[in-house]
């Protein structure tokens, strides 16, 4: 497992989009590559990390805000506001973008079960990029009220997949997916560019 957390040195002179973000240089990201565990590929099929955005959205930004703001961008379309699940779960079919948007809380990444799993307490205006394959669970809501913008790269949905026997070929799928054009946040200049 191989877990990155810095600043991002890109050229001093790059746009960003104009938005309730934290700037682009002050951003600090986390890189996390995360082995398969049975039959729950996590980052094992394309090799693209569980990128975690921390204070990527101002604390004054709302999930209303949040959502304008993807969709202004316009490479995810924000699709529902939620908690997350307490049980495993990963996406085969589409990359998701998470954005904390009330609350603070525990999450696993990886599975349960997996020695290289990574546990990781967010709050509000943390984002996550979780590829597709990698399993997620809510452990904890620390304060109660957790809740999250999740988005879908445009034209993509969902599909719910728990790493059972019967789920091989839409495990398979996941090495055709593309991966995003553009920063979901950030546009032409995001980390999601550079990895």
């Amino acid at each position: 497992m191989r877990t990155v957390s810095k600043p991002l040195n890109l050229m001093p002179n790059m746009a960003t989009v104009e938005a309730p973000l934290t700037s682009i240089k002050d951003l600090q990201v986390s890189f996390h590559q995360i082995p398969a565990l049975n039959r729950i590929p996590n980052t094992s099929i394309q090799k693209k990390p569980l990128m975690i955005y921390h204070s990527a959205f101002l604390s004054s930004a709302s999930a209303s805000t949040m959502e304008s703001h993807l969709s202004t961008v316009g490479v995810v379309t924000p699709q529902w506001r939620y908690t997350m699940f307490n049980q495993s779960h990963f996406h085969s079919i589409a990359h998701e973008v998470l954005c904390v948007a009330h609350g603070k809380a525990k999450l696993c990444f990886g599975g349960e079960d997996n020695p290289n799993k990574v546990e990781r307490v967010v709050e509000k205006g943390d984002v996550m990029i979780v590829p597709a394959g990698v399993a997620h669970c809510l452990l904890e809501d620390i304060e109660g009220g957790f809740s999250m913008v999740g988005s879908y790269p445009k034209g993509k949905g969902w599909d719910m997949c728990y790493g059972n026997e019967g789920e091989e070929k839409k495990v398979e799928d996941i090495g055709a997916l593309g991966w995003f054009e553009k920063d979901p946040l950030y546009g032409d200049e995001g980390p999601a560019l550079y990895i």
